[in-house]
């Protein structure tokens, strides 16, 4: 792989730069999966419904779904109020048409009681969802069963699955990105040594993220217990479902692209670099051709592959399901390669422009061509996508969904704006050497790296050397250090040095502050001629005296690359308007690094659609558990003995069955309180329902009841409680219920 040099500072800074990025959309990510995953199929209806009391035993359970969902024999679970499993442990298919419904049957002849019914499936987006509710047989009851605490899709497992989704959009764009701006924007890239890390960097981001993904996906969806990344069992049935087809899909193509990566930084690099001093110049004509040919075929091969990751996304996420899935995925194919191709060819300038030679002009400007097409397609895709996963304007501010939506249409609109003073900038620059040019520029500033390398070798020597002659290291004179000095000193500048032919104004002259190839060597020559012949201070024992001394040598490498990079620097912040461009374009990349953030949070969080959907067939509020109700009222009619609290207890709290409302009143002392009158009433103001009311019965000292209670619809009602403690002393107090 042919590499430009990049001293080993600038290669920390920036992979640490690449990791920082991926780490920080991963980490902001995975707060988003660190809870439960939203439901993306959510449970619209059951038989028999939430809360419900009935006279007899059902001969099945069912639920019904808001659109497909995967499930299994252990998929629906019945216990009864021992907390025993009673279903039959078989699964009932009983979709028909467009509804969704699954069930398990039920043996004859259930006791009465309150049964619990907990639920797991896999959306056809590939998320996990999660529930339970619970229904009586004759009359409610206590109940042992004991449900899942978490829900699928949650804990440990869930934020290192959406870290791992996080860091697969990253690598996705790095690779896909990356690439296609080298290809399509700046061939001479090739030869950078930054760019060629980005990519590789990439690639193996988004292999190892889709494989801990393959293995995350057992617990993620089942158990949710780390320790079944190991269950292989568990694995085979990964890969018999979508997602898992999916992730494997990837990962060979994924194989595929380490060989055009290859190609990309092998053969293709090396049509790019300049001849050898003293090699027979190579046939322009021909290496013009061979270079044509290799673009052709990296650039059909990588649009191939890139289209191929998009659809692993597309065909196992949002645009797998609902509306128009055969219009949606194709679009959802877009979307994913526009915003690689934009934000990864980004990070690639980022690194050519911080990290490499000067970027000429007509590269920055293909780019700033294909990035604004990039966005025209974006703004396309994502209209109608957000057309497809909201429906309507209300849901946008209505829903979790709609709100990320905005917040992603602002920042893009911010990254826009950066773009449009990168574009201005970028209209300012002066042309500098193109592709081939550049090549021989590349390559010269290769001195530095290749410098550094051979400190890092010379350190290694160096311990070497120590192990072995640590006796002999006091004996070594002043002069022989001198003499050693001088002598690696030539080392350095003639072996260290590349010998390639150096760039425009870098001749052998010392102002270039580069000594490279076979012309640096009479210099060289001349400097040692009064020292090397020298017999002054004598050899070192057992060491030959024209033997470097590592130590010497690593302390003059590490010093002419530090020159040399400082010169480099130098030259490239004196040009104003690349200065300019540079920092544009990283304030781009970072708004890019947020914008990846709220995209992987928008792919775990329920569409607007179907929340919407959600609402509408549970009475238009949000589908609740049914819970039974506590409260503690204290009141105070302001009369004799008017002080007290009320203590009532709503069960089962559900809109799909009869309630049981009971009222306890003690005096501030603890005791029993009978008061001439209580009025209990519900209302519902959102639908305009009520005041309701409940009718309580006096059982005894201080304590009323009332049953078949019906509150038609779920969401939030207000209880009224009125207290009157003689014929002209009352108090109402209102305190709000959730009803599920």
């Amino acid at each position: 792989m042919v590499t430009t040099g990049l001293r080993p500072g600038r290669s920390a800074v920036l992979r640490l730069l690449v990791v920082a990025v991926a780490l920080a959309g991963a980490l902001l990510g995975g707060l988003g999966g660190a809870a439960p995953a939203s439901a993306h199929a959510a449970l619209t209806g059951s038989t028999p419904a939430q809360g419900a009391v009935v006279d007899r035993a059902p001969e099945q359970v069912a639920l019904t779904f808001s659109e497909g969902v995967a499930m299994g024999d252990d998929s629906i679970r019945v216990l009864d109020p021992k907390g025993k499993r009673v279903d039959r442990g078989k699964l009932l298919k009983l979709s028909s048409g467009n509804v969704v419904k699954y069930g398990a049957g039920l043996p004859a002849g259930l006791g009465d009681g309150t049964y619990t019914v907990a639920w797991q499936a896999v959306s056809a987006d590939s998320h996990p969802v999660s529930g339970a509710f619970t229904f009586s047989v004759g009359a409610p009851s206590k109940t042992s069963a004991a449900v899942p605490a978490e829900k699928a899709g949650g804990g440990l497992v869930g934020a290192l699955y959406g870290i791992a989704r996080a860091l697969a959009y990253t690598g996705f764009v790095l690779l896909v990105g990356g690439a296609a701006f080298v290809v399509a924007c700046r061939p001479a890239a090739a030869l950078v040594r930054s760019v060629q890390r980005l990519v590789v960097q990439g690639w193996a981001l988004l292999t190892g993220t889709t494989v801990a993904m393959l293995l995350l996906r057992t617990p993620y969806t089942g158990s949710g217990d780390l320790a079944d990344v190991f269950d292989f069992g568990g694995l085979q049935q990964v890969l018999l479902t979508k997602p898992g087809a999916a992730l494997v899909s990837r990962l060979l193509l994924l194989a595929a692209a380490a060989l055009l990566v290859a190609v990309l930084f092998g053969a293709y690099a090396r049509t790019l670099e300049p001849a050898e001093p003293g090699e027979e110049p190579r046939d322009a004509t021909a290496l013009a051709r061979q270079r044509k040919d290799l673009a052709f075929g990296l650039g059909v091969g990588g649009l191939i592959i890139a289209i191929g990751l998009a659809a692993t996304w597309a065909m196992a996420e949002h645009a797998s399901t609902g509306l128009q899935t055969t219009v949606a995925m194709p679009v959802d194919v877009l979307h994913l390669l526009a915003v690689a191709t934009w934000l990864g060819g980004l990070a690639a300038l980022v690194a050519s422009l911080y990290w490499g030679p000067p970027v000429e002009r007509a590269a920055v400007r293909r780019f700033s061509r294909i990035a604004f097409g990039s966005v025209l397609v974006l703004v396309a895709t994502g209209i109608y996508q957000s057309w497809r996963q909201v429906g309507t304007w209300r849901a946008l501010t209505d829903t979790t969904y709609g709100w990320l939506l905005l917040l992603k249409a602002g920042l893009v609109v911010v990254l826009v704006g950066i773009a449009w003073v990168s574009r201005r900038w970028t209209g300012r620059l002066t042309e500098v050497p193109g592709a081939e040019g550049l090549a021989t520029a590349v390559t010269e500033g290769a001195g530095a790296g290749e410098k550094a390398e051979g400190a890092e070798e010379a350190e290694e020597a160096e311990e070497e050397t120590a192990a072995g002659a640590e006796t002999d290291a006091d004996a070594e004179t002043d002069a022989e250090k001198a003499t050693v000095g001088v002598s690696a000193a030539a080392t350095v500048t003639v072996t260290a040095a590349p010998t390639r032919a150096t760039g425009p104004g870098a001749g052998g002259g010392a102002g270039s502050g580069t000594v490279s190839g076979t012309k640096s060597e009479p210099a060289a020559d001349e400097n040692l001629a009064p020292t090397s012949t020298s017999d002054d201070a004598g050899p070192s024992k057992g060491t030959p005296a024209d033997t470097p001394n590592p130590t010497r040598t690593a302390q003059l490498a590490r010093q002419q690359a530090a020159l040399d990079s400082a010169r480099t620097k130098r030259e490239r912040d004196a040009d104003p308007e690349r200065l300019g461009l540079r920092r544009s374009v990283l304030a781009e990349a970072a708004v890019a690094a947020v914008v990846l953030v709220v995209t992987t949070v928008l792919t775990a969080t329920e569409p607007a659609r179907t929340e919407e959907t959600v609402k509408a067939a549970s009475g238009g509020q949000s589908a609740t558990a049914a819970r039974p109700q506590a409260l503690t009222i204290p009141f105070d009619t302001g009369g004799p003995h008017g002080k007290g609290t009320a203590r009532l207890d709503l069960a089962p709290g559900s809109s799909t069955a009869p309630n049981t409302v009971q009222l306890r009143l003690t005096d501030p002392s603890g005791k029993a309180m009978d008061v001439p009158e209580v009025k209990i009433s519900f209302t519902q103001k959102a639908k305009k329902l009520g005041p309701l009311p409940a009718a309580p019965r006096k059982v005894g000292k201080g304590r009323w009841r009332a049953s078949g209670v019906r509150l038609p619809v779920p969401g939030q009602w207000q209880l009224s409680l009125v207290v009157r403690t003689s014929d002209i002393d009352q108090v109402t107090e209102i305190k709000n219920v959730k009803i599920g």
